[in-house]
């Protein structure tokens, strides 16, 4: 053994244990999650996201499920997962609402009903939410001509994911539960790159086309059959402070979109007071701070390009900073 091997043995059997009390220590006194409380308390993300694959298995057996599933058992099989997600969710809500009392303002003799009923609501609003996605889906074979089938949708497109996962965690979100939702939507977020908040408001047939980079705010309404590209924003253009300047929670911050409004790769929206008007087409790159009215075309003025001819490239020269 080397000297530095030795060194470090020495260290480990004489001050880890120090630090592991001082650390223990701080995760008492700040984090309610890591308390002795918790350890008894709060699951792990594992769980919320098993329960949350066991709806999604719900809605698409055929692309989502993990096992094969024969067409002639497919009831008991959608039973199943939806009994799964709903007796693993109701402990992970009542949880969930005991460690967001203090910002929800949830009673402890509430903690199980308000758990029952927001898992319950979820559970029977399942069969809008496979409603709602069949015209999300649909939309996205119409509106994309790469598209072969729904079938090529689902199994490939990764904004299902996303979409999916947000209808299932805005039930949720609305029914006031704390962590899960945006556990959920974080998710999704890291397989798809599309950023939707839970509390972000969207109707039917929605679609996202490539999807990657976008971001759907907290306090975004989104109306039927609208069309969003790679790179779109809907986010704040403020934050309102409190006398304190912190930023004032719960205050409308991000903007609303109409029916049938398609916005183009790259485009930033800002602002809880803005509003798109139906049929709108908004162009890439626009940064939109304002309302515009129904049917307005938005777009920048095309900047100015020089082609350089051939025989002049090699009169350029490049220089290394």
């Amino acid at each position: 053994m080397t000297r530095a091997n030795k060194h470090f043995e020495e260290w480990l059997a004489q001050d880890l244990e120090k630090v592991a009390r001082q650390l223990e220590g701080k995760l008492h006194n700040t984090c309610s999650l890591c308390s002795i409380a918790g350890k008894i308390g709060m699951s792990t993300r594992n769980e919320v996201y098993a329960a949350l694959d066991s709806l999604l298995e719900s809605l698409f057996p055929g692309c989502y499920s993990r096992v094969n599933v024969d067409p002639k058992s497919m009831d008991a099989f959608v039973e199943g997962r939806l009994r799964y997600a709903a007796t693993s969710l109701i402990g992970l809500v009542e949880n969930a609402c005991r460690f967001g009392k203090e910002e929800h303002g949830s009673l402890e003799d509430d903690w199980a009903e308000k758990a029952c009923a927001a898992v319950r609501k979820l559970i029977e609003e399942m069969p809008e939410v496979h409603s709602m996605l069949m015209a999300d889906l649909q939309a996205a074979y119409e509106g994309d001509p790469a598209a072969r089938s729904v079938t090529e949708v689902v199994i490939s497109y990764p904004f299902v994911e996303a979409i999916a996962t947000h209808r299932i965690a805005y039930s949720l979100y609305s029914s006031g539960v704390p962590f899960l939702p945006r556990m959920m939507s974080e998710r999704a977020h890291s397989n798809t790159g599309i950023d939707i908040h839970p509390g972000a408001k969207i109707g039917k047939g929605f679609f996202i086309d490539h999807g990657t980079g976008v971001v759907i705010g907290e306090t975004a309404v989104i109306g039927d059959h609208v069309k969003i590209y790679q790179g779109v924003t809907l986010g704040a253009l403020s934050f309102p402070s409190d006398e304190h300047g912190q930023p004032i929670k719960g205050v409308k911050r991000h903007p609303n979109i109409e029916d049938n409004v398609t916005i183009y790769a790259q485009a930033t929206i800002l602002g809880g007071q803005t509003t798109v008007g139906h049929h709108s087409v908004i162009g890439g790159n626009v940064w939109l701070t304002k309302s515009v009215p129904p049917y307005s075309k938005i777009y920048n003025d095309p900047p100015s390009l020089r082609v350089m001819p051939a025989d002049e490239i090699n009169n350029v020269y490049f220089y290394e900073i």
